[in-house]
């Protein structure tokens, strides 16, 4: 989530409303295994798991198996093997095989279990002589005949923020499989970001120094999956991830980030080559090119029933951000709105919307999931209306334009017959153009947006956009721009992050969900104050999204309840 033009219109919109006076049980510790040797003479020293076990990208035949080991005689490496059961026993061995974890991997090992029946569940793990990795469970996706997917979609973990507890609350829920849509890890010093009760929570950020190199890094991935929370998830659904920007720096793009000074803080294309390296070494991802970390676009067939698209937006072909401030400045205005709106300017890149569209093409599921990280949902204000908030000095000023927008709105619907030339003015798209709030959204990149959107509606296939980033939940129609509905975004609160009630704290939930509700027309919920996670379950039928959340993320004791549940018929 930016820190930059979106907060500011966020907090200014906060004073205007306000002037309105509006692991796991499968994990086992490690060591103490039977005495098989695991193909590698015993270690002079216990080697030790203590970053668990992780599974992911599985496919109907194989997935990735994933563990951090060090110890044993080598200390450059550590000889594993590994085992893929059909019992948490190991009595039915299907399939295992040798690795390593060295030093040149930040010690973590990864393999792709292969040989394995589709939809079934199984049990795994790794071993180092007498040293027994936690055993983890995992799934491969369905063929044929799936009735029913449950994916739990998560987003936004920031651990100094607080506990992770969205990551176990989805295994009761009864999610099959995990999607991270990313921000997995934060890049901030230990002083930055949503630190202010990281030293009474115990989760104060390693390293102290922002991320820049591989080393860092690397230590900031180990402390996030020391979290118990996420070590249980790990250990037992597979992971389908992809990362946003704060795996890299804040607000990055294809050669740049709001939050990387080049040369204070080294190159960017270093920065991000360490980023990437140690996203790759510490998730459980298939990497589709060892030649370029960068390009990790990939899809996941379930059957029949979904095709899902993991899309990269962020380091591959992303241009610099349109800022907010310089669409709203006369100055800079004409020049702004004319990058925001060349027909040339790319998000996705042409390669992978090229990929997108073969992907879609070939694909005869009912439904054509995307995963994404930023909304592609419009989430438009009129230009009146960010005017008076950017930079507003007095926040009557936005009150009224908020107020003069609605009631113009409401006028055009009801009696547009006693609508002034002003009000019609604003509702007049040329004189008041609506431009997005947040233009690191696809709101930034309206005519990628409508080039995808288009095809998929050309296509004729029944879309979905799974989304994350803004750490709040959102539920909205995915528009062409001429209104034409051509499907539905589901998007997941955060993890951990705080949202909206941070800067809006001088409102109501409600109020702030009724302002949005009202001025977004293609807005259906959105639950601005809670964090949680998204179950999404896919059918022939219909893809319905039931948005989880937990009461607090500042204390070890939380409850857990549904709070919305959307549905999108086929």
């Amino acid at each position: 989530m930016s820190l930059s033009s979106r907060r500011v219109f966020i907090v200014r919109l906060a004073s205007a409303s306000a002037a309105m006076a509006a692991g796991g049980v499968l994990s086992a510790c490690g060591g103490g295994g039977d005495g098989g040797d695991g193909g590698s003479s015993p270690p002079a020293t216990p080697v030790r798991f203590d970053y668990g076990v992780a599974s992911g990208d599985p496919l109907a035949d194989r997935v990735v198996l994933w563990t951090h080991a060090t110890g044993g005689a080598d200390p450059a490496v550590v000889a594993l093997s590994w085992e893929v059961a059909l019992d948490a026993a190991f009595a039915q061995v299907v399939s295992s095989g040798q690795a390593q974890a060295a030093a040149d991997a930040g010690f973590t090992a990864k393999v792709d279990a292969t040989g394995l029946a589709p939809g079934q569940t199984y049990f795994f793990r790794f071993r180092a002589g007498s040293d027994v990795s936690p055993v983890g469970r995992t799934r491969t996706l369905p063929t044929l005949g799936a009735a029913s997917v449950k994916l739990a979609v998560f987003s936004c973990a920031n651990f100094p923020a607080g506990y992770f507890h969205a990551y176990s609350a989805a295994l009761p829920a009864g999610a099959e499989y995990a999607v991270h849509l990313g921000d997995y890890i934060y890049e901030y010093e230990a002083t930055g970001y949503a630190s202010e009760d990281a030293v009474a929570l115990g989760r104060v950020s390693l390293p102290a120094t922002e991320c820049l190199t591989l080393a860092d890094y690397r230590q900031r991935y180990a402390q996030y999956r020391s979290d118990p929370d996420l070590k249980q998830l790990h250990a037992n659904l597979p992971m389908i991830a992809i990362w946003d920007d704060h795996e890299i720096a804040d607000n990055a793009n294809a050669t740049g980030a709001l939050n990387h000074t080049e040369g204070v803080e080294g190159t960017y294309s270093a920065r991000a080559a360490a980023a990437a390296q140690a996203y790759h070494e510490w998730l459980p991802i298939r990497t589709p090119d060892m030649n370029n970390q960068r390009r990790i676009y990939r899809s996941f067939d379930f059957g029949s029933l979904l095709s899902l698209h993991m899309l990269e937006t962020r380091l591959l072909a992303r241009e610099p951000e349109v800022t907010l401030a310089a669409l709203t400045d006369p100055a800079t205005a004409t020049s702004a709105l004319a990058t925001l709106n060349a027909p040339t300017r790319q998000m996705l890149g042409t390669e992978q919307m090229g990929w997108l569209t073969q992907q879609m093409t070939a694909s005869s599921a009912t439904w054509q999931v995307l995963g994404q990280q930023v909304l592609m949902a419009r989430m438009a204000f009129p230009a009146s209306v960010l005017q008076a908030l950017v930079p507003a000095t007095d926040p009557a000023d936005g009150a009224r334009a908020v107020a003069d927008y609605l009631l113009a709105r409401e006028l055009e619907a009801s009696a547009p017959e006693l609508m002034t030339p002003e009000q019609q003015a604003l509702v007049d798209p040329v004189r008041n153009p609506r431009l997005g709030y947040n233009m690191d959204a696809w709101d930034g990149y309206p005519a990628a947006r409508e080039t995808l959107l288009t095809t998929a509606s050309g296509l004729g296939k029944r879309l979905v956009s799974l989304a994350g980033d803004t750490h709040n939940a959102w539920y909205s129609d995915l528009t062409l721009e001429d209104g034409t509905k051509v499907g539905e975004e589901f998007a997941a609160p955060a993890v951990s992050s705080p949202g909206l009630e941070v800067f809006l704290d001088a409102l109501s939930p409600s109020t702030v969900a009724d302002i949005f509700t009202r001025v977004l027309g293609s807005l259906k919920f959105t639950d601005t104050e809670r964090r949680g996670f998204l179950l999404m379950t896919f059918t022939a039928q219909a893809a319905t999204g039931d948005w989880y959340f937990v009461d607090t993320v500042k204390s070890s004791t939380h409850t857990v309840t549904l709070g919305y549940t959307a549905t999108f018929s086929a």
